[in-house]
């Protein structure tokens, strides 16, 4: 059966909180089957907020760009129109589902898509890695770095990276199917003792298949 889409998301803000005001410069979403990116979105938006130079430092997004783009709610129809009902993976996904949640408040829009998160995902799958942040983790697990960090596309393509190799390492060391989002949902919950008697039910209650191979990741 072929796997169901999930859509990776990534933004840059302003900030920290939206309900501190913080507003959206950014979003970039990587929709994914299988293991492979079949389609990408990205765009500034324009909210009328100021970015504080040390954001811009950090982003490379200056004001002049995002008064250039266009308007934060035409940009968050189009993405909430390009993820449809995708379910969501985000890396530190309470970051980015306040944001999404919050812009598309903003543009009179619904925001029912429950996220997983690829920091959570990664400290069950890799609990040794010697850090579970995006850039550390894609050097540790020798993926490919997309650009420059700290702008949404480039990131959201090595948190789908991530996503890709986590699911491939759990078909291979627990023989299962290529795990769902329900199945990310239920592991980034799990407590580490019990992974394994969770890998195994799930492995019991539906056959294995082949893992998508690196060309077939694309």
């Amino acid at each position: 059966m072929p796997s169901a889409p999930i859509a990776v998301i990534d933004f840059e803000t302003t900030g920290m909180m939206p309900a501190q005001g913080a507003r959206a410069t950014e979003v970039a979403i990587v929709l994914m089957e299988g293991g492979r990116v079949v389609d990408r979105y990205q765009s500034l938006m324009r909210t009328g907020v100021r970015i504080p130079p040390f954001i811009t430092q950090l982003t490379g997004i200056t004001n002049a760009m995002v008064e250039a783009a266009p308007a934060a709610a035409a940009v968050m129809r189009e993405a909430a129109c390009f993820v449809g009902d995708a379910p969501m993976v985000a890396h530190n996904a309470a970051f980015d589902r306040k944001f999404w949640q919050a812009e598309l408040q903003y543009a009179g829009l619904a925001a029912p898509h429950p996220f997983a998160c690829t920091v959570l995902l990664s400290r069950r799958v890799y609990p040794d890695a010697p850090s579970h942040s995006l850039g550390r983790l894609t050097d540790h697990l020798g993926l490919p770095r997309a650009g420059r960090a700290h702008r949404a596309l480039a990131d959201a393509e090595m948190a789908a990276s991530l996503l890709a190799c986590m699911q491939r390492d759990l078909c291979q060391r627990f023989g299962l199917a290529w795990p769902d989002h329900a199945l990310l949902m239920q592991l980034q919950r799990c407590a580490r003792p019990a992974i394994g008697k969770l890998l195994q039910h799930h492995r019991q209650a539906a056959p294995a298949e082949q893992p998508p191979t690196a060309l077939q990741m694309g």
